[in-house]
C-alpha cells in the first residue's frame, strides 16, 4: 500500500470511530479482536512468531479496553470481566507457548459475544 493510500485508508478509519455509535464501537472492538486472533493462528502456523506476537498483543489490548468499559454496577458486567480475564489469559498463554492450540474456544466466546452485542444495537 502507497504513502498515500495508508494515509487515506487511514483517515477514512478514524472518521469510521470517531463517528461511530457507542454500540458500533463496541462491535469494531469485537471484530478487531477476532480478526487479530485469526492473523495470530495463521501466523503461529507459519513460525512467524514476531507477527503473531503483534497480532496477540493488539487483541489483548482490545480485550482490556473492553474490561475497562465494563460498568461494574450491572450485574452481567462480572460475568462478562471473567470472560474478558480468560480470554487475556488464553491469549498471553498463546504468545508465551508459541501456540494456537486454544484460540478456537477464545475466538468462539467472541464471536458469541459480539453477535450477541449485534442483537442488541438492532434493538
Amino acid at each position: 500500500m502507497s504513502v498515500g493510500a495508508k494515509t487515506a485508508f487511514n483517515q477514512y478509519r478514524n472518521m469510521q470511530i470517531n463517528t461511530a455509535s457507542p454500540e458500533k464501537l463496541v462491535l469494531m472492538l469485537y471484530d478487531g479482536a477476532i480478526k487479530n486472533i485469526r492473523i495470530a493462528e495463521e501466523a503461529l502456523g507459519e513460525s512467524r512468531y514476531s507477527d503473531a506476537n503483534n497480532a496477540l498483543v493488539k487483541a489483548q489490548d482490545i480485550i482490556n479496553e473492553l474490561a475497562s468499559s465494563l460498568d461494574m454496577s450491572q450485574e452481567i458486567s462480572a460475568n462478562l470481566y471473567q470472560l474478558y480475564d480468560f480470554v487475556r489469559r488464553v491469549l498471553i498463554e498463546a504468545n508465551i507457548k508459541k501456540s494456537s492450540e486454544n484460540l478456537d474456544p477464545v475466538k468462539k466466546i467472541l464471536t458469541d459475544l459480539r453477535d450477541a452485542w449485534a442483537e442488541v444495537a438492532k434493538t
